[in-house]
């Protein structure tokens, strides 16, 4: 196991909790690639690619970690993907397919503990402090999970077992694939110390570069930054930034946490420079969430328009409001958010509407209602782990 150990009689000074949660995080290997070489043979061994057609302006939605030794990554362009592995096998998704073996996982889930926490299809939290199975330790708890998941579906996952969500979830991304990582409370210091300061959640390429400008290299250099630098480079988050890096993350795990957005994306065949036809997508798009909110009985305060350009170039523009799933208005915002880009006198390569800050209920007056928002909030990332 990777993780270090303390000295003998060393001391840590970091706050942990008075008693230790034992928190898991599970994550498939690969889990779409994986499945599609589980169901074909004549896929093991070889570098596979689950996504869209290259000549088409397909992008890789999971790779296999054969093709990840030629880097090969999720949510790169197919086209990319085969210049680097001119022999990766392109397969298209099969949703309905993963979906029912992510059924399968999250059964066996809850027969440990009924705190379960999905991040994704093949991601989850799980709180197993107390645990159907009467085990003590959180690892015996985390075997047992790889062992039954392999069991029922021939597939492999990474677990990270450690006092909070933060620690577990690094854990499990130590020793993939098929890994277990335990980070003991009296080991959390020593963990620490190995991390680079990218590790944090929100701490993405833009904002390490910004910390690396400031001297911040490590996620331990944070504790002793200057708060008001440290403020320049990440903004309000800086004080769950500092708790962090201590190791201290009292999040729960939240067996029916709430969705915070839905969208809806297309990636166009053709760079498209017509603004008529632009206009026509985001109606398409805004009315296919618009869609998905009312079937749930969801309202939207913010709707959000993603536009990539023909060269690259991303932008966002957001408008908030009364809380809607009201197909018309979702509709006309994401227009009104149209009407503040070059889409049209700009060729555009992909269109995106999305609902965020979701309730479930409509507040006709006073004030827009509260919704809560932790700060960091974890990514979930892609399928391609």
């Amino acid at each position: 196991m990777r993780g270090g150990h303390a000295s003998e009689g060393e001391r840590y000074t970091v706050p942990v909790a008075q008693a230790p949660r034992r928190i898991v995080h599970v994550d498939m290997d690969a889990f779409y690639a994986s499945i599609e070489q589980r169901d074909d043979p004549a896929l093991r061994g070889r570098p596979v690619a689950v996504g869209g057609d290259p000549r088409r302006r397909g992008v890789v939605c999971a790779a296999s970690y054969e093709a990840r030794a030629h880097g090969v990554r999720s949510a790169m362009p197919m086209a990319r993907a085969v210049r680097l592995c001119p022999e990766l096998v392109i397969v298209p998704p099969d949703f309905s397919k993963y979906r029912s073996v992510s059924g399968q996982v999250f059964e066996i889930f809850r027969r440990a503990t009924r705190l379960v926490e999905p991040l994704s299809l093949d991601e989850a939290y799980l709180d197993v402090t107390e645990n159907a199975w009467g085990e003590t330790l959180g690892v015996d708890v985390a075997r047992r999970l790889k062992a039954d998941i392999r069991a029922a579906t021939r597939l492999t996952a990474s677990a990270g077992v450690a006092p909070n969500k933060f620690l577990a979830k690094i854990a499990s991304g130590w020793q993939k694939p098929d890994g277990l990582t335990v980070i003991a409370p009296e080991r959390v210091e020593a963990f620490l110390q190995k991390l680079a300061v990218d590790a944090l959640w929100g701490v993405g390429p833009v904002t390490a570069r910004k910390l690396r400008g400031i001297g911040v290299e490590r996620l331990v250099d944070v504790r002793t930054c200057d708060p008001d630098r440290l403020r320049e480079a990440v903004g309000s988050q800086v004080d769950w930034l500092r708790q962090l890096a201590l190791g201290v993350d009292p999040r729960p795990v939240e067996p029916n946490r709430p969705r915070k957005s839905v969208g809806s994306e297309t990636t166009f065949a053709q760079d498209l420079s017509d603004e008529h036809e632009v206009r026509r997508e985001v109606e398409a798009l805004g009315a296919h969430v618009a869609a998905w909110l009312e079937r749930r009985t969801l309202y939207a305060r913010t709707v959000t328009l993603k536009v990539r350009y023909g060269d690259f170039t991303t932008i966002t523009r957001s408008v908030s409001g009364q809380p809607t799933c009201d197909k018309a208005e979702v509709v006309a915002r994401a227009l009104g958010l149209l009407e503040r880009t070059e889409a049209g006198r700009r060729p555009v390569r992909l269109l995106g509407v999305s609902a965020h800050n979701l309730t479930d209920r409509v507040v006709t007056t006073g004030a827009l209602p509260h919704v809560p928002r932790l700060p960091f909030a974890d990514v979930a990332p892609g399928p391609d782990r």
